[in-house]
């Protein structure tokens, strides 16, 4: 039925003032939204719950908290931050990461102050979601968060080999390392056995190999090394200690913080630091899961998935992971943190939504109230060998590769230590201070070089140009006699303006006193430095990844040639001043390296993973003055280029065994669906004054062979039915430039023959244009107009046509 909309009636006879209308082509009423889990939800929220559940409890006990909190911690995680959090799919709970920090705080406030301080560190997390500095925490070095999981991994792993053992950890690394010896001494053979029984099981359960291990490792290897080892302990009769959860009546909540202001500020800001960066970081990671998953980003068809996981929300995530913080402190729960573990099972596990994050909490809910007599089988050292192999696994080789390429390996090294022998607050504190030493060192550690070379000078800059190194660069630049020729190489990415203001100043003296000074590199204001005014240096810049070489006809190696007078051309000789082709080509890939692919490397990073999509095919002539993304002001990826020996179109068939630009054009508009073809002659043009100097008969070379296909230009030339085109007012200067012109409208009409041409012509989807450039003006010129057969007559200058 259509909705009813009481109106008040405009008759006076009407007996009922107010009567309900029905408003025509009302839609019908919405009903109601069911809540509804999608079942790939329900699958991964199993499949993350049996992750979660040991290791709540192996967490729980590497800390020294009561084993209960673990389990409040992982369901807190789970419904509290999932559902607030700003990344759906990520998973929270007790982190390894949170070990550390957690045990030291219980061994110095215990464990009622510990929750109270967990309380506090969710208030200040709310604070800085509040003020949305979540990416902030992303500018800390990845050196230093690398080398924070390593350090707590290792921490962790000591402490759990003595329960590995059979015996009870210490409060400290050193007094773990210290203690190893002895509890080496007494060893006992039942904690021992289940150890290695549960890590063996851990490792190879994913390695199981064939179909039958497929189904198998769906099977979280955690609940199975920890399972079978509770099995295998209970089979044997074993006396171990066991895990022990006393009633939920008698478990402890959060008290009145007790201890030192200034200690219990620490430790607030320790726990604060620790659990966002990881959250945050897990978040970033997650992220770069979901992307690879097509079905998350726009929903796959058919398959009923059909919302849409966007990026995370860090600043929502901050504030997610402070409000499970404060639920779990105030319960009696660990600190919450994202887990990598959990959040990369959760996508694998082929969750969609946030759902899956909080079934995973409810179902820890419901093993904490009903599954107290199972859990209660499990032996003390399966969880610590569980929790040993996950700190172990905390000391990344890959980690450690990165690093050490982007040579940040001392502050790794620092921070590593300095959470094992100091603690994790302290241990990031000197990273942090390593880091920006590190960044110091390298912004005064400026190379600079001086060497000659065939009468060249030349000066090598590496490293960051600042006012600390004009000292030392001013020395080298007056190590160059008066009036010599100089190359000052600039192999850094900033120069501040003294540096500029000095090197300036130098380069106007110098070539004042008949010197020449030719700059490369980087310098403010362009990518590549070219000396402002150099009398000896006829390229000028007109692209930021342009690759030129400058002959300079005064270098000591040319002269002593005839021509070295200074006259055009002199130096053009073979030799003349020249570098080797083999030499001009290394440097000029350095300099790519150097300046141009820093450049672009982002914009053909993301063309490598989506492919090309050009809009244009850009058919023109291969010489070498024509630069299609000058001329078009374009950059990667915005034409598909065809460049031949007079940019011709052979008619289809008479190709002759030459299909290369049929099958360009074909590429381009079938596949790659190209909106528009533009043939680009130009001034000049050697093939067009082959053709017109072509004699009939005589011996056929290669090239005679393929201008045959630019004949039909000749012919149209030859026709004189026709006025010669205009460029933007003026007649062609020659017959050379009247046939280049021809020649593009030729080829156009060649390009219409062409079958899938024809048919994206037919059907609007292809636009035909042509161009012509004027090399020696630097001028485009558009073909524009056209008679009654709709071919272009005459030309206009692309500046004189509006934009």
């Amino acid at each position: 039925m259509s909705a009813c909309v009481p109106t008040r009636a405009t008759d006076p006879s009407d007996s009922n003032p107010t009567r309900c209308v029905h408003p025509p082509h009302s839609p019908p009423p919405t009903p109601p939204r069911r809540f509804r889990i999608a079942g790939a939800d329900v699958s991964a929220s199993i499949a993350v719950f049996l992750i979660a559940l040991p290791l709540s409890l192996g967490i729980a006990l590497a800390t020294g908290a009561p084993l209960q909190a673990g389990l409040v911690a992982a369901a807190v995680g789970g419904i509290v931050a999932g559902r607030l959090g700003g990344s759906p799919l990520q998973v929270s709970g007790p982190a390894a990461g949170l070990t550390v920090v957690t045990a030291d705080l219980i061994h110095r406030y215990g464990w009622r102050t510990t929750c109270a301080i967990t309380v506090l560190a969710g208030v200040v997390q709310l604070g800085l979601g509040c003020l949305r500095v979540a990416r902030t925490a992303l500018a800390v070095s990845p050196a230093i968060v690398h080398g924070m999981l390593a350090g707590i991994g290792v921490t962790i792993a000591v402490a759990q080999l003595h329960i590995v053992l059979g015996g009870t950890p210490q409060s400290s690394v050193l007094d773990n390392l210290r203690g190893l010896p002895a509890q080496l001494a007494r060893v006992q053979p039942a904690a021992v056995s289940v150890s290695v029984l549960t890590l063996a099981l851990l490792f190879l359960w994913p390695r199981i190999p064939g179909r039958a291990g497929q189904l198998l490792r769906r099977v979280p290897a955690a609940l199975v090394a920890v399972a079978g080892a509770t099995a295998a302990a209970s089979f044997a009769g074993l006396t171990l200690p066991k895990v022990d959860l006393p009633s939920w009546s008698s478990h402890a909540l959060a008290g009145l913080p007790e201890g030192p202001l200034l200690g219990l500020a620490a430790a607030v800001l320790t726990t604060t630091l620790v659990c966002s960066v990881q959250s945050l970081l897990g978040a970033v990671a997650v992220d770069k899961l979901v992307a690879g998953r097509p079905d998350l980003i726009s929903g796959t068809p058919g398959s009923g998935r059909s919302a849409r996981v966007g990026r995370s929300d860090l600043n929502r995530e901050l504030l997610g992971q402070g409000a499970a913080n404060i639920v779990s402190g105030t319960l009696g729960g660990l600190p919450v943190a994202g887990v990598a573990v959990r959040s990369s099972a959760n996508v694998q596990a082929g969750a969609v939504s946030r759902n899956s994050t909080v079934l995973h909490g409810v179902l820890v809910v419901i093993a904490a109230l009903l599954m107290v007599p199972v859990l209660e089988f499990i032996p003390l050292a399966s969880l610590a060998a569980l929790v040993m192999a996950v700190g172990i696994q905390m000391v990344s080789l890959h980690h450690i590769r990165t690093v050490t390429r982007h040579r940040e390996i001392p502050v790794y090294a620092v921070t590593t230590l300095g959470v094992v022998l100091f603690g994790v607050l302290e241990g990031v504190t000197l990273g942090i201070a390593v880091a920006v030493g590190v960044a110091l060192h390298r912004l005064t550690r400026t190379r600079i070089t001086h060497h000659e070379r065939d009468g060249v000078h030349h000066v090598h800059v590496r490293g960051q140009l600042t006012f600390l190194a004009v000292p030392r660069l001013s020395r080298a630049l007056h190590l160059i006699p008066h009036g010599a020729d100089a190359v000052v190489e600039l192999d850094g990415s900033f120069m501040d303006h003294a540096a500029y203001e000095s090197l300036q100043d130098w380069q106007k003296t110098h070539t004042a006193q008949g010197g020449s000074v030719e700059l490369t590199g980087r310098r403010p204001g362009t990518r590549i430095a070219e000396p402002s005014d150099s009398a000896h240096c006829r390229c000028r810049p007109w692209t930021p990844w342009r690759n030129h070489q400058c002959e300079r006809p005064y270098t000591a190696s040319a002269a002593g040639h005839p021509g070295a007078s200074g006259e055009p051309g002199a130096a053009h000789g073979p030799g003349a001043g020249r570098e080797s082709s083999g030499h001009e080509l290394a440097r000029g890939i350095s300099a790519f390296q150097r300046n141009t692919a820093p450049i672009v490397r982002g914009e053909l990073a993301r063309l490598a993973r989506e492919g090309q999509q050009p809009d244009q095919l850009f058919l023109t002539c291969a010489d070498s003055r024509l630069v299609t993304s000058m001329i078009t002001s374009s950059g990667p990826g915005d034409l598909f280029v065809v460049r031949n020996v007079g940019n011709l179109v052979p008619l289809p068939g008479k190709e002759s065994g030459d299909d290369s630009v049929a099958a360009a054009i074909e590429y381009a508009v079938d596949v790659l669906k190209v909106r528009s073809i533009t043939v680009c002659g130009h001034s000049g043009c050697g093939a067009m004054q082959a053709l017109l100097n072509s004699e009939p008969g005589g011996t056929r070379t290669p090239l005679q062979r393929w201008l045959r296909h630019g004949l039909p230009s000749l012919e149209r030339m030859a026709e004189g039915t026709r006025p010669w085109a205009r460029l933007a007012g003026r007649a062609p200067a020659d017959a050379v430039e009247q046939l280049c012109l021809t020649n593009v409208v030729q080829q156009l009409e060649h390009l219409s023959a062409h079958e899938s041409v024809a048919r994206a012509l037919r059907e609007g989807e292809l636009e035909l244009h042509g161009m012509y450039f004027h090399v020696g003006e630097a001028q485009a010129y558009l073909l524009t107009g056209a008679d009654g057969d709709g071919l272009f007559d005459h030309v206009e200058a692309a500046t004189d046509l509006p934009a």
